[in-house]
């Protein structure tokens, strides 16, 4: 019976053998094959069901199919829970409107997606069963959200409300029920993501990727031919070495440095406080490389499928970042709190950005703090993490507007503010994080406690005492400078040209 009851919850047994040969939870397993599957699907499907050679119906229905098997091989009857998110938000938004539609699919979304997280969490024992069938569900949530403004802004809103990126990705139609289906379920991004926007899904399914975008100039750069449709396989193998490699760090060295010991009392009675800081900062280090094989495998899939297009560089070559979710050598090596956090996770940071920071009056950055503390779970070590990151985030933003401006007079300084940031925001990161991988607030509170909660005093101090001005006037400080460039330029080409 209990048997029943962990197959039930980790979806197919069919790979229970290789479970036990690699000593690894069956719902891993089934999630790794999956992906893989998955990447060889996407090649058939752009070789075998290019738009050139079928319609966007029978791609939609395709995608649409194996995304549903996939979730239910990996989640077996908790895949039902995609299905239903996504089937009464498209009942709200024809029911409601375009004016509220917004509003409520929000809501319904998040509280839905809470819902599976609390009770995932605490009704179940914090994950007694191992298949977290909530983590596609944060996923669909952020397109369901991302949907439903994006209808506002295309079909409720006046054109000059809207700021340029909220005219690119607005939505001037009601989707279809399979075009609502085939963007929150397909099989390219139903396991792992990441989030894109609707437009730019269907432009890829019609055969259209990035041509909307209306960023395109008349074929060359730098002398150099465009193609059409050009090739993704260069780049999905160098995403398909970095996750080996990603991977292979991770299994090697994540049991050498466990997070656990930052709380043990052995090791805070005995190591000198440097060494704490250095265990701290090797520690953290070893939880990232499963995030980077998790996201850059997804990115590989769609890549694969033809999806993920965004146009070329400067030197005419295509690029394959138009849903890349990580930024890796841009993450260890930065140098401010928010170059990390915007080359982290970076699509769910677009999705928080347009959501809710550009669109809340008050307080936006406390604002997308919460929410995204909301969005990722029930676990008391979230809302902790994301309370310090709101601290540390105003006092990073103070220290940049009041002090790296006397360090800009020379390449020396330049380099001696880089290098003491770097390890600034490292320190700051990790200090951040570790209530979120140990989950539980006793851990959480301990960790704290023995470091004396030493940076979030001096995040506090810093943030009194080094004035920032509010955003909506930093904002108005911005516009008062253009404006001026832009009567000059006007004006300068107005003026006709002397006789010779």
């Amino acid at each position: 019976m209990a048997t029943e009851t962990v197959s039930a919850c980790t979806g197919s047994s069919l790979l229970q053998p290789i479970s036990e040969i690699t000593n690894l939870p069956l719902d891993q397993v089934n999630f790794v094959v999956c992906q893989l599957c998955a990447l060889l699907t996407a090649v058939w499907f752009r070789l075998y069901l290019h738009p050139s050679k079928t319609s966007p119906f029978v791609r939609h229905v395709v995608a649409t199919l194996l995304g549903i098997y996939f979730a239910l091989f990996c989640f077996g009857w908790y895949a039902l829970h995609f299905l239903l998110q996504s089937g009464i938000t498209y009942g709200i938004m024809i029911l409601t409107g375009v004016e509220h539609m917004h509003k409520y699919c929000l809501v319904f979304a998040l509280g839905y997606l809470s819902f599976c997280q609390i009770t995932r969490v605490y009704v179940f024992d914090y994950g007694m069963y191992s298949a977290d069938f909530t983590g596609p569900m944060m996923v669909i949530t952020q397109k369901i959200t991302s949907v439903a403004f994006e209808i506002h802004d295309g079909m409720a809103r006046k054109e000059d409300q809207l700021n340029q990126g909220q005219k690119l990705l607005a939505i001037r139609r009601m989707p279809s029920l399979l075009e609502y289906f085939s963007y929150n379920c397909n099989f390219m991004g139903i396991l792992a993501g990441p989030t894109c926007s609707y437009n730019d899904y269907i432009a890829f399914i019609e055969g259209t990727p990035y041509r909307h975008r209306e960023l395109e100039t008349k074929g060359k750069v730098n002398g150099k031919s465009r193609l059409n449709d050009p090739s993704p396989n260069t780049e999905v193998i160098r995403k398909l070495a970095t996750c080996f490699i990603s991977l292979l760090v991770f299994l090697s060295v994540c049991k050498v440095c466990p997070v656990e010991r930052n709380v043990d009392d052995d090791f805070i009675a005995t190591t000198p406080f440097y060494a704490q800081v250095v265990y701290l900062y090797l520690s953290m280090l070893t939880t990232r490389p499963k995030y980077y094989f998790v996201w850059t495998l997804a990115d590989a899939i769609n890549n694969a499928a033809g999806f993920g297009f965004n146009g070329y560089d400067s030197d005419g070559l295509p690029r394959w970042d138009l849903i890349s979710n990580l930024r890796i050598m841009n993450i260890e090596l930065a140098t401010s709190f928010k170059v990390f956090l915007d080359n982290w996770n970076i699509q769910t940071a677009h999705w928080l950005k347009r959501v809710c920071y550009e669109r809340c009056p008050y307080n936006p950055t406390a604002a997308t703090f919460l929410l995204s503390a909301m969005w990722h779970g029930a676990y008391p070590g979230y809302y902790l993490t994301f309370l310090t990151g709101i601290v540390i985030t105003l006092a990073a933003r103070a220290v940049r507007h009041n002090v790296r401006p006397y360090f800009l007079g020379s390449p020396t300084h330049k380099f001696v503010y880089d290098v003491i940031t770097w390890a600034a925001t490292q320190i700051a990161i990790c200090y951040t994080v570790v209530p979120f991988v140990l989950l539980s607030v006793g851990p959480s509170l301990k960790f704290y406690r023995s470091r004396y909660f030493c940076i979030h005093i001096g995040c506090i101090l810093l943030a009194i005492a080094l004035p920032v001005k509010p955003r909506h006037l930093r904002l108005k400080e911005q516009q008062s400078a253009v404006q001026p460039s832009l009567e000059s330029t006007d004006s300068n080409s107005n003026q006709k040209p002397k006789a010779t």
